[in-house]
This record gives C-alpha cells, sequence and structure tokens, in this order.
C-alpha cells in the first residue's frame, strides 16, 4: 500500500486537528513549543522594565476580615453605635442574603480601640498588636473596592481578574511571564490553612491557584498541611536514584517524539513536570526542615510555626521557598467570616495570624529580602459597618462588604503609609479608590511587567490578568 495513504487511513479526526491547526502551524511559523513561549513572553529576561521586586508572597485571608475592627478607625460609628445607619449611606446597596432582608442595620463600632501607630498615625486594632509594630512599615490601602459580594466569585475576582472560573491566576500570569525561577522547586506553589474551630466554611478551589488557558505548567503546586507536601517524594521500594534517572530519562525521550509529532504544549509541561518531581525528591525535604531555623527566628512566628498545616507554619515556609527561588508563593487562610460570631471568632482569628504575619515580614527585612519581595495581606472584601443580628438578643456579626475595604502591604518597592480613605461610617470609598485590577496592575508593575502588554491569544483574541481594565497605583510605589 501506499504509504501516504497508509498513514491516512489511520489518522484519526484528534491527531488530524492536532496536527493540523497546531503542527502546520508552527512549522509555517518555523518555531517549536519553546521558542513559541519564549515568542509570546515579553523579552529574554521576562520584564517590561526594570523591576523593583523579584518575588510576591500573596496572602488571601478568606472571609472577609473586617477593615471596620481592624484598620478603619471611624469615630462616626462609635458616636452613632445602636442607631439606624441612614438610608442615603446604605443607598439600597447589594449584601448577601444574610442581611439582604434584614430592615434594622444598626451602626456598630469597633470591639477594640484603633489607636494611631508610629510615624505614619496608621490606625491598627489592639487585635493586631505585632502588626501594630511594624506599621511603619506597611502600605495601608484603605480604598479596596469590589464587585462581588459573595465569597468564591470575589476571591476569583482578586486572584483571576475575573469573577467566573477558567481565568488563569495571578501566579500562573508571573510565571508565564517571568519564566521558571529554580530547577529543583516550583516556581508557582500554594499553600492553605484555616481556623482550628472551622467557624467557617469556605472551599480552597482549585482554580485559585489554577493556570486557566495558560499551558498547566504555570499552574500552582498545592502544598499539603499534613503529611508530606507533595506525594511520592519517597521512590518505591527496590528503585533507586539512577534507575529513576534512567527511567525518567526513557518516559521523557518518548515524549519528545511525540511531541515533536503532535505539537502539544501539554506534553512540554508533562516532561516539565516529571523532571521537577524528581528533584523534589531531595529538594522538598531540606525545604520542610526546621532544624537550621535559629530558636529565636521559630519564636517569632509564634507557637503554632512546628504545626504543619497551620497559618504560622506556612508563613515560615513561604520565606523558605522564596528565598530558595521560588517565584510566586500564594496563602490562603480561611476563619475570617464573623456572621453571627464577631465578639469571639475575631480576636482568636487576629491572634492566629498576627504575630506570623509580622514575623513574615520581619525575618524578610533581617535577611535582606524584604527590599525585593512584595508581600500582599488582602481579604476578597471587607465586613458591614452595620450589625448583623440584633443588639439586644442572640448571635452578633457583621456581613460581607464589598464596598470598601482594607489590605496592606510590604517590601517589594511598595510605599509605607496610608493610601485612600471612605467615609464617616466606613461604608464607601471617598478618595482615590482602587480595585483588583489595579491592585494586580500594580503588583505586576513591581515585578517588571507592564499589566497590558503581558498577553496570551487564546479562542481568537488576546486576553491579560487585567482584562481591559486596571490602571498603576503609581502613589503606593515608593
Amino acid at each position: 500500500m501506499n504509504p501516504l495513504l497508509h498513514h491516512a487511513r489511520d489518522l484519526t479526526r484528534r491527531t488530524l486537528l492536532g496536527r493540523g491547526a497546531a503542527g502546520l502551524g508552527f512549522a509555517g511559523m518555523g518555531i517549536g513549543n519553546t521558542a513559541l513561549t519564549s515568542m509570546l513572553r515579553t523579552d529574554p529576561n521576562g520584564c517590561h522594565h526594570a523591576p523593583r521586586a523579584k518575588r510576591v508572597i500573596f496572602i488571601v485571608q478568606n472571609g472577609g476580615p473586617s477593615h471596620i475592627d481592624l484598620f478603619d478607625d471611624k469615630p462616626k460609628l462609635r458616636e452613632l453605635h445602636g442607631t439606624q445607619i441612614p438610608d442615603s449611606i446604605v443607598g439600597g446597596r447589594r449584601f448577601s442574603s444574610m442581611t439582604g432582608g434584614q430592615s434594622k442595620r444598626p451602626c456598630l463600632r469597633a470591639i477594640q480601640p484603633l489607636p494611631k501607630r508610629g510615624q505614619s498615625g496608621a490606625t491598627v486594632s489592639n487585635l493586631l498588636p505585632y502588626t501594630a509594630a511594624i506599621a511603619d512599615q506597611l502600605c495601608f490601602v484603605k480604598s479596596m473596592h469590589t464587585t462581588q459580594v459573595n465569597h468564591a466569585p470575589a476571591i476569583t475576582f482578586l486572584m483571576t481578574g475575573s469573577e467566573r472560573p477558567g481565568r488563569p491566576s495571578m501566579g500562573a500570569w508571573l510565571s508565564y511571564g517571568l519564566g521558571r525561577s529554580s530547577d529543583d522547586l516550583p516556581t508557582f506553589v500554594s499553600m492553605t490553612s484555616r481556623d482550628r474551630e472551622n467557624s467557617c466554611g469556605q472551599i480552597f478551589y482549585d482554580y485559585y491557584w489554577g493556570s486557566g488557558f495558560l499551558p498547566s505548567v504555570h499552574q500552582g503546586v498545592k502544598f499539603r498541611g499534613s503529611g508530606d507536601p507533595v506525594l511520592y517524594l519517597e521512590d518505591p521500594p527496590g528503585i533507586d536514584r539512577g534507575l529513576r534517572r534512567k527511567m525518567l530519562d526513557d518516559i521523557a525521550a518518548l515524549n519528545q517524539q511525540h511531541a515533536a509529532r503532535v505539537k502539544d504544549p501539554e506534553i512540554d509541561t508533562r516532561i516539565a513536570q516529571y523532571e521537577m518531581a524528581y528533584q523534589m525528591q531531595t529538594s522538598v525535604p531540606e525545604l520542610t526542615d526546621f532544624s537550621d531555623e535559629p530558636p529565636h527566628v521559630l519564636a517569632m512566628y509564634g507557637p503554632d510555626v512546628q504545626r504543619k498545616g497551620s497559618y504560622a507554619y506556612n508563613c515560615l515556609m513561604a520565606r523558605r521557598l522564596i528565598e530558595r527561588g521560588t517565584r510566586f508563593v500564594q496563602l490562603m487562610h480561611a476563619g475570617w467570616d464573623q456572621h453571627r460570631n464577631l465578639y469571639t471568632q475575631l480576636e482568636i482569628q487576629c491572634r492566629d495570624t498576627d504575630a506570623p504575619s509580622a514575623a513574615l515580614v520581619l525575618d524578610l527585612q533581617q535577611r535582606g529580602l524584604l527590599e525585593d519581595t512584595l508581600v500582599v495581606w488582602a481579604g476578597e472584601f471587607g465586613r458591614t459597618p452595620f450589625l448583623q443580628g440584633a443588639l439586644d438578643k442572640g448571635p452578633k456579626g457583621r456581613d460581607h462588604h464589598p464596598y470598601a475595604f482594607t489590605i496592606w502591604m510590604a517590601g517589594g518597592g511598595s510605599k509605607p503609609g496610608s493610601y485612600g480613605e471612605t467615609d464617616d461610617f466606613g461604608f464607601s470609598v471617598t478618595n482615590n479608590g482602587v480595585t483588583p485590577y489595579d491592585l494586580q496592575a500594580t503588583v505586576l508593575h513591581l515585578l517588571g511587567l507592564d499589566h497590558e502588554r503581558l498577553t496570551y491569544r487564546f479562542q481568537g483574541r488576546r486576553y491579560r490578568l487585567t482584562d481591559v481594565h486596571g490602571q498603576v497605583i503609581t502613589p503606593l510605589i515608593s
């Protein structure tokens, strides 16, 4: 039989589409997968301009920390505590189903004082004494606002630039734009933790650290909170390192042959991930061994630092990861959803997270890493200035509040101080509003990336993290 006819007979529809659409297109351009990836990126170093930061630790305080109780002091709420918040302030705004039908919305003052701190005069609650002690090193953004009133879409928006799942996360975009930064650890790592009491039911969805339509080599690697951070760190019985190395080399050769035929970038991802897994068999045990940490450093992070999966443990792991070459570490901690337990759970949550957060900043500073490491501490929204529930009886809390909230940043070229303002009730932004798009654009800028130029072609158009929105907030940059 004619070889061409034989080949055509065995050609499947999937193979035809794979080879025809990708293979002929790539052949026409004269480039392979590696070259294509380089072409779609920026310059050989990945940057559009000189970066201020080389790496990011992005801390998502899942559930919505109360800006009213922690950072945004409002004397008016103390004055009007217990009285109905004016309708002119609420203005028909949308809230979650928890208070959507609640007719009485009494003003609720902060549960602890928020004194001015340091030379900057930033207001930080007595619930956060360790954060208060480093207030002069922090950049407080008090004018954040978002579009989403529920947790999952608000977090998805914060981390991916879209309220709907499916877009690449911020860490994936940075991996794509800046490239691999370590040969034996992932470029992008995600870790999760939650309060011991399991006081809120938010779920950590994989797409919070997903790669979306980017090649999956850019997806965040999830480190587990118990046992080994990643599975299969040890070779099976009877398999030594030499044999494992030979097996991987042979598998890589087969995959490379297949990749050359079908031009599927996911095969390149498979090759890279097999190799990374092999390297992590050595690097991860060393990473998780805290025996080389000085006692005073462990003490800074607090008594929970040795408990795997705790927030304190993850904060120290984040520092160890970035100093070994990981570019983006995403910490997610749940427990801030105080609908009915504000007067009990908020204090517990602050106690669990305050010292580790401050210790991370101080630890980076002491090691000379803070200057080019950006730390972001943010929730997906804030909490309402009015009460959920009744003052005279029953559980008390605050509902979700997307119209104004506070985040902070440290290091990495961010400018210490306070930016933006809210009204007398902490309800709406009145000056220098910042959206998640603006925050994303600013983070990319600090890393040397232009958010309008970092794009990826998918389904006929070029996408970016900030979609068609966002601007760099230059006053936040030192």
